[in-house]
């Protein structure tokens, strides 16, 4: 039910502008988000990169309603794939259609990343593409089956709890995709997504099992100790060496256990966001994860 509630909370102007005009509203800002511009990513980035966990870079914002708009974001993933180029080794963008036009033309949103892949293979910089609600679902992985040819180390998350995700990475095990695979974050239905959490989690971890063996180099979004502690297990029986999959978390969530996975010689990569658009993207991991709540209001209880 809390989790319900946030994901509906995510969604609303009126909440929105409230928090963030919220003065206390920062304190949780701060931890979950590297900061307003792009040089404030590169000092969290170079923060992680001096404890041996890569970076995955997150402009915030969401879906976009007009072709200036699209424009604008696209360039800021290009501004984005310069700068780690130039100070981030190892590093890659995570790129939301919404916000490159899949709501307005889809083909549009295609042509757009285009250019950001091209950018990417030409600096050596990753492209991972972010799963959205399922209203955009289809047209993203579709738009992914047409590009992954001409850029075939892109990489696409896959949400667990869609009811569409066996289909999803069975269509592209010939095609060898990159997965990021993830739990879900967006407010779905009984027909299109699974509801209860620890079936959610029995899913994930079948899939996971699945990706590690069929797909190459799969990461695996979670802060989840019992997927953790599966996927360790399951690479080990599977033969597979630490560097073969990589572990992607959210910056701010647990940074111990993710340094702690790094020393361990695990490939760890933290997704970076940052940007004034902050609002739905806290909102959606409180959803995730219902304990980052309890931070969030100790955070302001400390604060007044």
């Amino acid at each position: 039910m809390p989790n319900k509630l946030l994901l509906a909370a995510a969604d609303s102007k009126k909440l929105e502008q409230f928090a963030t005009n919220n003065k206390m509203s920062r304190a949780i800002v701060d931890r979950y988000v590297a900061g307003k511009v792009l040089n404030d990513a590169r000092q969290a980035a170079e923060g992680l990169a001096s404890k041996g966990i890569d970076t995955c870079l997150n402009p915030l914002g969401e879906s976009v309603s007009n072709i200036n708009d699209c424009a604008r974001a696209t360039q800021d993933y290009i501004d984005g794939i310069n700068m780690l180029q130039q100070h981030i080794p190892n590093a890659s963008v995570s790129v939301k259609p919404s916000q490159l036009g899949m709501t307005v033309n889809p083909q549009l949103c295609t042509d757009n990343l285009r250019k950001i892949l091209e950018a990417g293979k030409e600096h050596d910089v990753g492209v991972e593409v972010d799963m959205e609600h399922s209203s955009i679902h289809d047209q993203t992985v579709a738009m992914v089956h047409e590009l992954l040819a001409d850029f075939p180390e892109t990489r696409m998350a896959v949400q667990s709890y869609s009811r569409a995700a066996a289909d999803v990475l069975h269509s592209f095990q010939d095609k060898g995709l990159r997965i990021r695979l993830v739990k879900g974050a967006f407010e779905e239905d009984v027909d299109t997504a699974i509801q209860n959490p620890k079936d959610v989690t029995s899913q994930y971890n079948y899939q996971a099992a699945w990706a590690l063996r069929n797909l190459p180099e799969p990461a695996f979004g979670t802060h989840d100790d019992r997927c953790i502690d599966f996927i360790k297990a399951q690479a080990a029986q599977f033969g597979l060496a630490k560097t073969d999959f990589e572990f992607q978390m959210l910056y701010g969530i647990r940074p111990e256990l993710q340094e702690q996975l790094a020393q361990q010689g695990h490939r760890v990569r933290v997704y970076l966001p940052y940007g004034d658009q902050w609002y739905p993207y806290l909102m959606r991991r409180m959803a995730e994860r219902p304990a980052n709540l309890l931070v969030f209001l100790r955070s302001l209880i400390t604060r007044s």
